[in-house]
C-alpha cells in the first residue's frame, strides 16, 4: 500500500468519524430549536419570559436577537391562553414550540392539550394535523414544596394522540427535540430544572433521535434498572456502587414514554432475569407502574424475583429539604432494591 493511498484512507476515516462537542443540556436544547428555526421558517417559540429574559432557565438565550419578536414571543402568565394560541397556529400550518415555565403550570393548559391538540387528527378523520411541541421542566427541583415539585408525566402518557419523551442527556435532548419539532403530531418534551446544567457529548453534525426507542446506557448481566428522565444520573451512580459489590447492572433509559419501547424492556429482562424500575413521580398509575406491568405480562416466566418499583412517596412534596429528599428516589433506595431482587 503506497503512502498516498494510506493517507487517503486515513482522511476518509476521519471524515466519517463524528466530531463531538461537550455542552450542557440547556445548550443542546437551544441548538435544536435554533437549527430547526433556521431550517423551517414556520417554527416559532412562545411562552413566559422566552424572549427578553432569554428564558426562565436561559434555554432561549440569544434567539430573540437572531429571529426577532415575531418568532420568539413573550406571553402573559396565561398558560391556557398561549397554549391554545399555539394549538391554533399549528392547525393553521405553523410549527409552534410552547414553553411552559414549569409543568406544574401546565395543569392550567390541560384542556387545550388533551381536548384539542391530542384529539384533532382523530376528530377530523385525519384531515387536520397538529404539529406542536409542549416543553419545559418537569418533576421536583429543590425547596419548591408541593405545588412546584410535581412529576406529571402520567397525565400526558395517559392520553391517546400525544407523543411523550423524556431526555436525560445532552445528546438525547437535542436529538429528541429536533424529532419533536419535525413530527406532525403534538409532542410533550419532559425536561428537568436540575439537569439543564449537566454536560454531555453532542455531535457537531446534524442527527435525530427516533421516538419509541430506548437506550441501553450501561451493559450488565445481573439486574436491569429501567429509568427515564433526571433519575438516570442516580441510577448510574447506584450501578457503580453495586459493581464494587460484584453486581453487574444493565441500565436502560426509556427516553420515549409514548410510544414505549416494550421490546427493549423485554430483551433486557430476559437477559438479566431481574428488574428494578425507577420513576420520580408518585407510584399509583405512573409510568413506572406501567413498566412493571409490561414486565409482568411479557417476562413473567423469565423473572427470578419480583419486579421492584422505586418512586416518590405517595405524599405531597414537603418543603423541608431533609423530608423532600426522603420522599424521592435516592441512590441508597436503588442500591437496596437491586440487592433485594438479586439475593432473593
Amino acid at each position: 500500500m503506497n503512502h498516498r493511498y494510506r493517507l487517503c484512507m486515513k482522511t476518509c476515516f476521519q471524515t466519517e468519524t463524528k466530531r463531538m462537542a461537550e455542552i450542557t443540556i440547556r445548550d443542546a436544547i437551544r441548538q435544536a430549536i435554533d437549527e430547526e428555526m433556521t431550517r423551517d421558517e414556520r417554527v416559532f417559540l412562545i411562552g413566559e419570559e422566552v424572549a427578553e429574559y432569554n428564558g426562565a432557565y436561559k434555554v432561549s438565550r440569544g434567539l430573540l436577537e437572531k429571529y426577532g419578536d415575531m418568532r420568539i414571543k413573550d406571553t402573559p402568565i396565561t398558560e391556557l391562553g398561549f397554549t391554545g394560541l399555539g394549538v391554533g397556529a399549528a392547525l393553521a400550518g405553523l410549527r409552534p414550540i410552547v414553553e411552559w415555565m414549569t409543568f406544574n403550570f401546565a395543569l392550567l393548559a390541560l384542556d387545550q392539550v388533551i381536548n384539542n391538540a391530542a384529539k384533532m387528527r382523530y376528530m377530523s378523520g385525519g384531515q387536520f394535523s397538529c404539529p406542536i411541541v409542549f416543553r419545559g421542566p418537569n418533576g421536583p427541583a429543590e425547596y419548591l414544596s408541593s405545588q412546584h415539585s410535581q412529576a406529571l408525566q402520567s397525565f400526558f402518557v395517559h392520553i391517546p394522540g400525544l407523543k411523550v419523551v423524556a431526555p436525560s442527556t445532552a445528546y438525547d435532548a437535542k436529538g429528541l427535540i429536533k424529532s419533536a419539532i419535525r413530527d406532525n403530531n403534538p409532542v410533550v418534551v419532559l425536561e428537568s430544572e436540575l439537569a439543564y446544567g449537566w454536560k454531555g457529548e453532542v455531535p457537531e453534525e446534524e442527527y435525530l433521535v427516533p421516538f419509541g426507542k430506548a437506550d441501553v446506557k450501561r451493559e450488565g448481566k445481573d439486574v436491569s434498572i429501567i429509568v427515564h428522565g433526571k433519575p438516570l444520573r442516580m441510577v448510574l451512580e447506584a450501578a457503580d456502587i453495586l459493581a464494587t459489590e460484584g453486581i453487574s447492572v444493565e441500565v436502560v433509559d426509556l427516553r420515549s414514554l409514548s410510544p414505549l419501547d416494550e421490546e427493549t424492556i423485554e430483551q433486557t429482562v430476559q437477559k438479566t432475569n431481574r428488574a428494578v424500575v425507577v420513576d420520580e413521580s408518585w407510584p399509583m398509575c405512573s409510568v413506572g407502574s406501567h413498566v412493571v406491568s409490561v414486565i409482568s405480562q411479557r417476562c413473567f416466566f423469565d423473572l427470578d424475583a419480583p419486579v421492584a418499583l422505586i418512586s416518590s412517596e405517595h405524599v405531597p412534596m414537603p418543603y423541608n429539604h431533609t423530608l423532600e429528599l426522603a420522599a424521592q428516589p435516592t441512590v441508597e433506595k436503588i442500591v437496596n432494591a437491586a440487592k433485594q431482587v438479586c439475593y432473593k
